[in-house]
């Protein structure tokens, strides 16, 4: 008898996010078990209940998802669960995407990935030294793309470049300080591609100095809160051409990001033994930008 497909949600956050608990049942899931206010001294017991009632081959219908809108939670829980692991028979797979970061950073290089080649290209991430930021600026980097990431802290731009190269021994990056408009043009000048990946409501470029960089062939947007991170480009736009630009707004990113969303969910039924993170979920991505599903 076929074990029905169960998911636990952990959640660091006072209400387990209703977004993923809509797309966990959307990608399949047949039973969802939603925790809420998870704390890393809570992981150990939850995980033993799911790998404990199940065994053999029927472990892979049980897996754990982590969201949240704490990245940095998530990122405690996740190591929290695979610890709790017994090798690599007593476990089951499963998914970090706290606040979207993951599946959304896949989307945006997928979405970069349709006009120009990564590799070799320069890449400019405004906001790189937060979570979709980072993990931009990492997937980018493994596809062997030059890639240029800026704060208003030289020093926290400098160790977010430190901490990639840390997981991606080959990459080739350099965090930028940038506090004016000439500083900007330092950090933009020669890029292929832009990533705005800054907070809400944060403008990082104004339209003037966008328009001035010659050299730019790909502008994506990953902010749909007023005012947008880069003016002139609507959240709605997806592969829009302005001012001989390929944009990407927010929503026109969206799209492609449920749609890996609901892939990755789906595929963790598919064993007991996979760690969806940022690199996993964007080979999801990948595989279904190859035409698969």
């Amino acid at each position: 008898m076929t074990k029905r497909k169960i998911l636990v949600q952990l959640d660091p956050d006072p209400h387990a996010s209703l977004f993923d608990a809509v797309v966990a049942i959307d990608a399949g899931t047949e039973q969802l078990l939603q925790y809420a206010s998870v704390q890393v001294s809570q992981v150990r017991d939850l995980v033993h209940g799911a790998i404990f009632t199940r065994g053999g081959a029927d472990l892979a219908s049980t897996a754990i998802f982590i969201g949240g809108s704490n990245v940095e939670a998530g990122e405690q829980l996740l190591a929290a669960v695979k610890k709790s692991f017994y090798g690599p028979s007593l476990r089951v797979s499963v998914m970090l995407d706290a606040n979207g970061a993951n599946t959304t950073a896949a989307a945006a290089v997928i979405a970069a990935g349709r006009h120009v080649t990564l590799k070799g290209s320069t890449v400019a991430v405004l906001g790189g030294t937060g979570p979709v930021g980072l993990r931009v600026a990492r997937l980018a980097a493994r596809q062997g793309a030059t890639v240029r990431i800026a704060s208003r802290q030289l020093n926290r731009a400098q160790s977010a470049a430190a901490s990639i190269c840390q997981q991606v021994p080959e990459a080739l990056i350099a965090g930028f300080g940038i506090e004016d408009e000439s500083q900007r043009a330092a950090f933009l000048q020669d890029a292929d591609v832009l990533f705005a990946a800054g907070a809400a409501g944060a403008e990082m470029l104004s339209q003037e100095e966008r328009y001035r960089l010659t050299s730019l062939r790909v502008a994506i947007d990953l902010n749909a809160v007023p005012p947008v991170g880069l003016p002139g480009i609507d959240p709605g736009d997806k592969a829009k051409e302005r001012n001989e630009m390929i944009c990407y707004g927010a929503i026109g990113v969206g799209g492609t990001k449920m749609k890996i969303h609901r892939a990755a969910v789906a595929r963790l039924f598919q064993a007991n033994d996979l760690i969806l993170d940022a690199e996993e979920i964007y080979a999801i991505g990948q595989y279904l930008e190859q035409g698969n599903g």
